[in-house]
């Protein structure tokens, strides 16, 4: 007899460690969870540590509350210009509310996953459809990234989810698109080069024309100059022969006349037809007279 109260003081005992077992449930620091009674939502804020649930009525469900990371197969998307790119990016998001996660995927996470892909593609095409080509390829980037994780984390919000970051690992295009932009790009680039050596011609022409002033104003500059400097120099020298010829008025004569002497018969071609009694043989008749 003690022995059947034994046992049935022992199954207690077991049933009631697992009762209290059951009750009790422990949510880390990277989880989130939430409480349901009969498949609807009780409870759902609950801090890291030990709580409690009535054992079989409720039950507990728990997400992973860590950043994840949500790799996009490659899509078609249209530019403004009506061209396609092949764009591949990925996404970085975490659940930030727990019960609204779950009524919005059934905490099913491929459900999960095509819902929010459905809503960063249509932020990624319509981001695309405002933007040519060139824009999407070469510039704007950092800008594009920021406007679509914006929009994204606004679209996925009705999910419970955050939406940290969106970015484009990846842009192709298509055969049928890559020689009509690589053509448009030559041109463009021809373009520029063309600008760039008619305004480098028209900078040479102005510093050619420039030069050639400036050249003309100082060659006028340096013949004024030296017109001044020959008159001073004549003025001069007329001072000094006047000076002179008041001072030996006879020798001034005589030293005249040889410059006239030795300019007439410098060639031996020369020929002179004068009256000899002129004054311009007196230092001649003179030579004579004293001899």
């Amino acid at each position: 007899m003690n022995n059947g109260r034994i046992c049935v003081l022992f199954v207690g005992i077991i049933l009631l460690i697992g009762l209290v077992v059951s009750s009790l449930f422990v949510v880390n620091q990277w989880e989130m969870a939430i409480k349901l009674q009969f498949g609807k939502i009780v409870d759902s804020d609950y801090e890291p540590g030990l709580h409690f649930k009535i054992p079989v009525i409720q039950n507990v469900k728990k997400f992973d509350g860590r950043i994840q990371t949500m790799d996009s197969n490659p899509e078609r998307f249209l530019t403004i210009e009506k061209k396609d790119v092949i764009v591949n990016s990925y996404a970085k998001w975490r659940i930030t509310n727990a019960a609204q996660y779950f009524r919005s995927t059934g905490d099913n996470v491929a459900s999960a996953t095509r819902l929010l892909s459905e809503r960063i593609n249509t932020s990624l095409r319509d981001e695309f459809g405002k933007r040519t080509i060139q824009e999407v390829i070469s510039g704007e980037r950092a800008e594009i990234m920021a406007l679509l994780t914006k929009d994204a984390d606004e679209k996925a919000a009705e999910l419970g989810i955050e939406v940290l970051d969106v970015r484009v690992k990846q842009i192709d295009l298509p055969k049928e698109v890559s020689q009509s932009v690589y053509d448009r790009m030559r041109a463009e680039r021809e373009r520029v080069a063309s600008e760039l050596r008619a305004q480098g011609a028209e900078a040479a022409e102005r510093i050619r024309a420039n030069a050639d002033a400036q050249r003309v104003v100082i060659l006028a500059n340096a013949y004024k100059v030296s017109e001044e400097t020959r008159g001073e120099g004549d003025g001069l020298a007329a001072e000094i022969y006047a000076k002179a010829f008041q001072e030996n008025e006879e020798f001034y004569a005589f030293y005249r006349s040889l410059n006239a002497y030795g300019k007439t018969f410098n060639s031996s071609g020369n020929m002179m037809v004068l009256d000899p009694d002129s004054e311009f043989f007196r230092y001649f008749r003179n030579a004579e007279g004293k001899q």
